[in-house]
């Protein structure tokens, strides 16, 4: 593909991508504090030193300057987009690759292939389930290892999570195109694999292309009040767009109003099975209510809830969603939802102030005008849901549920797990260390452009399509976890390593596991087949 950046900037224009950027990180960007902290690095003087020598770099080699330095903070609400030429677009293979076992010694297999991908010439024997051994000539792990260093994630795993994520599918709005124009992947056939005693390995070449997956049908408008309550990672949820469009569910769902977001199906004659996509959802209320009438469609003994690779969306509809299966006397009240708060500096006291921001900053404002004589870092932490809404609807569910999320469930699935074990409303199951680590309220440059009327700070038009997306209110846990922030650490839980069963057999150790669990919890008296018109 080549890493062509389109559209040249000047030097002036330059300029104003790099003023823009220290004035959004170093007054409104919610975790720098903790970023310089953890990272032993700071994004802000970086930038002004690359002010220095940006007209001497050419346009791939500023982009990609800004890029890394962004990138830097390991954080997925917080992105660079350079030129629009690739906007809306994703880079992709005929195939993905997943990794099962354990963290120390994972083996990777291909768990996908483009079934319109024949046309292309794919390799005699490269199928579902064939074990790769290598990309481009590097040991495959060891390239997983060198792609998760250009990757978003506070911690080891959630890193090489996001790599095996974009392996074979790169969302071109926050990244350049891949450097090489293919990939030579190195694989053992699943037929003569190591279960059959060879050790064969064959190699194929595969050619990147650029898809454009679209807009989910239920997403958020960007000119709504919803769009300042998204907390979602907008790459991953490229990706996730771009594989449904090319791997089709083989599963027989239930069928669903909301595709895009919402699966269920029964497993047995006792539990049931909701997969939740995403929360990108305009209108909380109608998701919520293809939730219900999915749940009553399930068996009523138990419920596996999965959000693996939920990449976030609206915080209401997170979060409200809790309720729908919090028993009042396990979780010793209504639930209560996450907590956010703004980093207390200059600007954001000016924000706050500000009467083009009273609807949505007012609450803060108090304690930010506090903490010029506090001291206190933040402002007082509030939530984004109105609590009574957490409890408007009631339980819906009668079972027992268990959750499941990994390193890639982030953002508005992160404030989820948090609320499910901070409410108690169940057991979560961990794929990897623990979810995602993405704690914050995410904004636009529009956005933030327009939060900034009447400060008497501005945020110029950015040049030839440039943008960027920043963290601006960061989330702390409630409950038993009171106070502590979900960037970078996510939400740990029971742990579970992937299987081979999981990744080509539909996951069945991992529903054996959770199964498992619920079996553990029990069937309340009142919904035994007894007492359900059967017999005993």
């Amino acid at each position: 593909m080549g890493g062509t950046t389109g559209t040249h900037l000047d030097g002036g224009q330059r300029l104003q991508v790099l003023d823009a950027l220290v004035t959004v990180l170093s007054g409104l960007y919610a975790h720098l504090p903790a970023k310089r902290a953890a990272y032993a690095t700071d994004p802000v003087q970086a930038l002004v030193l690359l002010r220095r020598r940006a007209a001497d770099l050419t346009d791939a080699e500023f982009h990609l300057a800004v890029t890394g330095i962004v990138l830097g903070l390991r954080d997925a609400h917080t992105r660079y987009r350079g030129p629009a030429v690739l906007r809306g677009h994703v880079a992709v293979l005929p195939f993905v690759v997943e990794a099962y076992g354990p963290w120390a010694d994972p083996t990777f297999v291909v768990t996908k292939v483009d079934p319109d991908a024949g046309a292309d010439g794919l390799p005699d024997g490269f199928e579902e389930g064939v074990e790769v051994v290598t990309w481009n000539a590097v040991p495959v792990a060891r390239a997983v290892e060198v792609h998760a260093d250009r990757e978003t994630g506070g911690r080891a795993d959630a890193r090489r999570a996001r790599a095996l994520e974009s392996l074979t599918s790169r969302p071109l709005d926050f990244a350049p195109p891949p450097d090489e124009l293919w990939v030579d992947l190195g694989y053992r056939p699943r037929r003569t694999g190591r279960r059959g005693g060879s050790t064969e390995v064959r190699e194929a070449r595969f050619d990147w292309r650029v898809l454009a997956p679209g807009r989910a049908g239920t997403a958020v408008s960007a000119r709504t009040r919803e769009a300042l309550k998204l907390a979602v990672d907008p790459a991953a949820d490229a990706v996730r767009r771009a594989k449904r469009d090319r791997y089709a569910a083989r599963r027989a769902w239930l069928d669903t109003s909301l595709p895009d977001v919402l699966a269920a199906r029964p497993l047995d004659d006792r539990y049931g099975y909701l997969r939740l996509w995403s929360f990108d959802v305009a209108d909380d209320d109608a998701y919520l209510d293809e939730v219900t009438r999915l749940l009553g469609l399930l068996p009523p003994c138990g419920v596996v809830v999965d959000l693996r690779a939920n990449p976030g969306g609206l915080v209401w509809a997170a979060e409200r969603l809790l309720q729908l299966f919090a028993d009042p006397g396990r979780t010793g009240g209504p639930v209560q939802p996450v907590r956010f708060e703004l980093a207390a500096t200059p600007l954001t006291r000016q924000m706050a102030l500000s009467p083009f921001n009273r609807l949505e900053l007012e609450a803060w404002s108090a304690s930010l005008q506090d903490s010029v004589t506090t001291g206190d870092p933040y402002s007082r932490p509030l939530p984004l849901t109105d609590p009574a809404w957490c409890g408007d609807r009631g339980r819906a569910y009668p079972g027992p549920a268990v959750a499941v999320v990994d390193a890639t469930t982030y953002s508005s699935g992160d404030l989820f797990a948090a609320g499910w074990v901070d409410n108690r409303v169940g057991p979560l199951v961990t794929v990897g260390q623990a979810s995602g680590g993405g704690g914050a309220n995410v904004w636009t440059d529009t956005q933030v452009r327009d939060a900034l009327v009447g400060t008497g700070v501005t945020l110029p038009d950015l040049p030839a399509g440039i943008g960027f997306t920043v963290a601006v209110r960061r989330a702390v846990r409630s409950g038993a976890s009171d106070g502590v922030p979900l960037e970078d650490l996510g939400v740990a839980g029971i742990p579970y390593d992937l299987t081979r069963a999981d990744l080509l057999d539909g996951n069945r150790d991992l529903l054996t596991f959770c199964t498992g669990l619920l079996d553990a919890a029990g069937t309340p008296p009142e919904i035994l087949p007894a007492d359900r018109g059967g017999t005993s």
